[in-house]
Formats: C-alpha cells, structure tokens, sequence
C-alpha cells in the first residue's frame, strides 16, 4: 500500500505548489494594480484590489485551458504561439500586438535556430497572416 501512500504525498505537494503559485500570482497582480494607480494618482481600495487580483487569476485558468484545447485541436501536445494569438481574436488590437510581439522575437532568434527549425508552409502562412475579425 505504500504506492498509494506515494502518490497522495505527491497530490498534497502539488496541491501545496499550486496554492503557493496561486498566491504569489494575487500577490503581484495587487502589487500591479497598486503601482498602476499609484502611477495614474488615483487611490485604490484593498477589497478592489483583490478583486482584481481574483479576476487576473480567473482569467490565466481560463485562458490556460482555451489554449490547451487550441493546441489539442490541431494535434499537438504543446501550446505555441498562434494559440495564443488566437484566443486574442475577439480583441483585434490586442492580437495586432500579440502578432507584433511574435515577429519580434523571430528576429531576435539566432540565424542558427531559425535554420534548424523547420515549419510547415502552412504554419508559416499562419504566422504571417492577421486575424480580422469583423465588429458584429
């Protein structure tokens, strides 16, 4: 019995590892929202704060799991950018910067890595290409 033993002491410290991430998360998007407003010479209350902290938190789990349904989708095991960028497409100003983010880091990548990976056509295309999504 002492594999079962095992993986609840593993479960308890993945439990505790995720609760400590959850933790520092509140923590740096409070800090975020109070340089913000701070910055913007507006007072901010702590219960709102907190409230922005839990809705940040909220948002990255659901956003985490749109991405991993997007990459499970097209076959793949691992979240790459174009997920990301596509669960951007209802808010086309930030899938233009999403877009722009990309094609900066593809020119920061060393001529060496760019030569050694190889895209399909089509993933190129995707990459390249915008999104436009009309106003409904």
């Amino acid at each position: 019995m002492e594999g079962g033993n095992g993986s609840e002491v593993e479960r308890e410290e993945e439990d505790s590892m995720s609760d400590i991430l959850q933790d520092r998360f509140r923590l740096s998007a409070i800090s975020i929202a109070e340089n913000e407003a701070k910055k913007n010479g507006v007072e901010i209350s702590e219960p709102i704060t907190s409230c922005i902290a839990d809705l940040a938190l909220n948002y990255t789990e659901q956003l985490a799991k749109e991405l991993e349904v997007f990459a499970q989708h097209a076959g793949r095991k691992s979240v790459n950018m174009e997920d990301v960028i596509l669960s951007a497409h209802r808010n086309e100003h930030l899938t233009v910067l999403l877009r722009s983010f990309c094609n900066d880091l593809k020119e920061k990548e060393p001529q060496s890595e760019r030569k050694r990976r190889k895209t399909s056509k089509k993933e190129d295309k995707a990459t390249t290409s915008a999104v436009n999504i009309p106003d409904i």
